[in-house]
């Protein structure tokens, strides 16, 4: 899409390291240099971590596709050649998410800009976090605190430093219009609401993700622009291919359809059966994907309470960082219910 924002991001194949060492990531960042001149790109931030990168790009051109397969064929056929390997570096396709700058781009670049402090190491994990915001873990204490904005303040493959006046910004990168959505007469006192914002963040825990207001895996911003995007998705998907799935929504008929075809089991039969993880995959994919409510999801899945449905549906999330099996079926139910070329 012309002028559009994006929210951009990869992972490694089998979640392996697509950055080894630092000549690695300088390549990548190379490539990102060139793309913006190639592509008439303006990447506005981001953060390279060892099994995957994230990015905040602005395109003037609707290309955005085109760039990216450039990006990523590019930088797989360097580091195989570096690396003597063979075979697919990237996990599938990037995933790319459609951002209102107004509304989203001011903390979509803290949440960013804090994936280098989101380790279990510094207290920071995925549960670690959830069980902070629910109040069943203490605040950090100063140690905590100074470990993580030491690491935040230091971690060289991110903008981080460039946007809080710690470091040069190289000529590629777009800093300002992000800053000024901080106010500020200066540039200095933008870089200085800025780093007040993002590393308030790392003193309380870190804050809730943008990602809570995702509309169908595809979109972030106000109700206005949500509905501007879905009026665009009935035009003519030539020129927002990225916009097909707004264009009709799976129901949780459809989702359960899918997931007893693919465990050979009647919703009636696996539903309530203690232990199977069936009933919480049917609500993750509805949820996450196809955007239903919960009080909705409640009601499906035998009017229980709708807070047993958000539980549910966090915890499967959790559990495919560590069960492989899990992760492959949950995928594969997605890419058959869900996936469109982007």
């Amino acid at each position: 899409m012309a002028g559009g924002w994006y929210h951009v991001t990869a992972r490694g194949n089998e979640r392996r390291a697509v950055f080894r060492d630092e000549r690695d990531r300088r390549h990548f960042l190379e490539l990102l240099e060139e793309a913006s001149e190639r592509f008439v790109l303006r990447w506005h931030a981001y953060v390279l971590l060892d099994n995957h990168y994230h990015l905040l790009v602005e395109t003037h051109r609707a290309n955005l596709s085109q760039a990216m397969q450039w990006l990523q064929v590019g930088y797989t056929l360097w580091f195989n050649r570096r690396h003597r390997r063979v075979g697919h570096l990237f996990q599938g396709r990037y995933k790319a998410i459609l951002v209102e700058a107004e509304s989203a781009a001011w903390e979509l670049s803290r949440y960013v800009h804090l994936n280098p402090v989101r380790t279990e190491a510094l207290g920071l994990s995925k549960p670690a976090q959830q069980r902070l915001r629910r109040g069943m873990s203490p605040a950090p204490n100063l140690q905590q605190v100074r470990q993580r904005l030491e690491r935040l303040r230091t971690y060289p493959w991110s903008s981080y430093r460039a946007y809080a006046g710690l470091a040069k910004s190289p000529g590629w990168l777009v800093t300002e219009a992000v800053l000024a959505m901080g106010g500020g007469r200066s540039r200095a006192e933008r870089a200085r609401t800025y780093r007040q914002y993002v590393e308030e963040a790392v003193r309380e825990g870190l804050a809730a993700s943008p990602w809570e207001r995702l509309e169908g895996q595809l979109l972030l911003g106000g109700a206005e622009f949500v509905r501007h995007m879905r009026r665009l998705a009935k035009g003519d998907m030539r020129e927002q291919p990225q916009l097909k799935r707004l264009q009709s929504r799976r129901n949780f008929q459809e989702i359960v359809k899918a997931v007893e075809d693919d465990k050979g089991e009647t919703w009636a039969t696996f539903r309530d059966r203690h232990g199977d993880l069936g009933r919480d995959v049917v609500l993750y994919l509805a949820r996450r994907y196809a955007g239903m409510r919960l009080r909705e999801l409640a009601a499906h899945a035998g009017n229980i309470n709708y807070g047993s449905v958000q539980m549910a549906v966090r915890r499967l999330g959790e559990r495919q960082e560590w069960d492989k099996p899990l992760r492959v079926t949950v995928d594969r139910l997605r890419t058959k219910l869900f996936y469109v070329e982007t």
